[in-house]
């Protein structure tokens, strides 16, 4: 997409508005496995971040150290929002077709 047709797209909210619309409604239906401990712990997230399950085998439970199960499902989440995040900027790109829009989402 070259400038010209980004800039028709900015004078035309309405198909702006659709275009937004249809990427977020693509975005909710992707799915991201993020996972920690080798495995032990998995985390999968929706486009919109939603927790979608956790799965946590019983090596990675030890009652004697809770801190490190915690630990293992906030790597495995962090790991799947990342997942998440770069599906969402493969996708804005794609909608966009590159124009020029940087790290557009990529928090920076």
């Amino acid at each position: 997409m070259d400038m010209n047709e980004l800039m028709k797209m900015f004078k035309d909210p309405q198909a702006l508005q659709r275009q937004a619309q249809e990427a977020q409604s693509r975005m909710a239906s992707v799915t991201a496995v993020g996972s920690a401990g080798g495995g032990m712990v998995r985390v999968t997230l929706n486009g919109v971040m939603e927790m979608l399950s956790v799965e946590i085998t019983p090596e990675a439970i030890d009652p004697s150290d809770p801190g490190m199960l915690q630990d293992l499902v906030r790597a495995a989440h962090n790991d799947a929002a990342a997942r998440v995040r770069e599906a969402m900027q493969a996708e804005v790109a794609r909608t966009v077709g590159g124009a020029g829009l940087g790290n557009f989402g990529s928090g920076s």
